[in-house]
């Protein structure tokens, strides 16, 4: 059950760092076409703008749930690292019970600012809904919640000594 578990959760992993890098690659498209478009043709595109702030949105929530699960996320251990053993578990436990409160908010009214803006529509992309805007809050949210729970009961994936794939071995945080 454990592996089956990890194996989803490598793949949930998986999806989010490809969706970020595509994000990234595609972001890096636009802009340049923006541009050129605006100084070069002298026409200026509409959207440009919207589509590359969605698209850093979905880089932003996707790309932090992957990162959470990495154990690759921005932390201020110069406290906790000289603290004793004991008292670093606990600052591990409240800082997993904070994360899951932030998470739990992420899905929780991430998911009711998208019901509530559905209806409504961008003006530079009048077929794109507004809610459809805000659905990386409530997914990237209940990601990283997954990632959190498996930190909390399965530990970090970079802590893990080997998940095998096929026969094949692969090393701790490889993936």
């Amino acid at each position: 059950m454990k592996n089956n578990i990890l194996r989803f959760n490598d793949i949930l992993y998986l999806a989010c760092i490809w969706i970020s890098g595509a994000s990234v690659f595609v972001m890096s498209l636009i802009i340049p076409w923006g541009i050129f478009a605006r100084y070069v043709l002298g026409t200026g595109s509409q959207w440009p703008e919207p589509v590359s702030i969605l698209l850093m949105v979905v880089f932003t929530f996707f790309g932090a749930a992957a990162t959470y699960r990495a154990g690759a996320h921005i932390a201020v251990a110069m406290v906790t690292d000289r603290l004793p053993q004991s008292l670093r578990w606990l600052c591990t436990r409240v800082v997993d019970l904070l994360m899951l409160t932030v998470a739990i908010f992420m899905v929780f009214y991430g998911a009711k600012l998208c019901m509530e803006t559905w209806n409504q529509t961008i003006g530079n992309l009048p077929g794109m809904p507004v809610g459809a805007t805000y659905m990386p809050v409530p997914l990237g949210g209940a990601l990283t919640l997954v990632f959190i729970l498996e930190h909390m009961f399965l530990g970090y994936q970079g802590q893990r000594e080997v998940v095998t794939f096929d026969h094949e071995k692969i090393e701790a945080g490889a993936l």
